[in-house]
């Protein structure tokens, strides 16, 4: 999933601006013409990455923690209807039990919507991450003088080579922390202006 993800957006870095090499040489980076970045890297040791996965797994459990509550109302509903059956007719008892399944039915069918809807995010959520992060490694590229991006881990062997991943790990975390960002559904990347991270 992460590697599609970073394919897509490696390719997109390649063409996303011209190579200019006399930009790059007074910014105190590596300067190479390829280097690396492993995006799973990226996604779960920077602070906006850990914070999406945080939300993720807060909603999961928040989940797990009403799909319980359901099933404990349902069996004391049951319980209800089942003491009734003996006040009851066999064609009350009858509807009140079709009424029953159809609510028992229902539930599961919202219940499994929603971990559909979550696991859909779930998925989701490193790409969403790369595309909030994509300025800023089109920024390490350029002052690294680089004029291809590779998946770090699809390198088998490399010689002259630089892996960026450690640094654009620190820019990340530099720039979304000095944008104030602390929500992952709200943080976007800081603008051209933004202050530049010590390196």
């Amino acid at each position: 999933m992460l590697r599609l993800a970073a394919g897509v957006l490696l390719t997109a870095l390649i063409c996303a601006w011209p190579f200019r090499s006399s930009d790059a040489q007074d910014v105190g980076v590596v300067q190479n013409e390829i280097v690396l970045i492993d995006p799973e890297q990226l996604f779960e040791q920077t602070r906006l990455g850990r914070s999406i996965a945080q939300r993720i797994q807060q909603e999961r459990e928040t989940l797990i923690a009403l799909n319980r509550k359901l099933e404990a109302e349902l069996e004391a509903e049951e319980k209800d209807l089942t003491a009734q059956r003996q006040q009851s007719s066999p064609d009350e008892f009858r509807a009140l039990a079709d009424a029953f399944d159809e609510k028992v039915q229902q539930i599961r069918r919202d219940s499994e919507r929603r971990a559909r809807d979550l696991e859909r995010r779930r998925e989701r959520a490193p790409r969403d991450f790369l595309r909030q992060v994509e300025p800023i490694l089109i920024d390490l590229m350029r002052d690294a003088g680089a004029v291809v991006v590779l998946d770090q881990r699809s390198v088998l062997l490399s010689a002259d080579i630089v892996d960026m991943t450690d640094l654009a790990i620190l820019r990340i975390d530099a720039a979304f922390r000095s944008n104030g960002a602390t929500d992952p559904e709200t943080a976007e990347p800081p603008g051209e202006e933004a202050p530049e991270p010590d390196e």
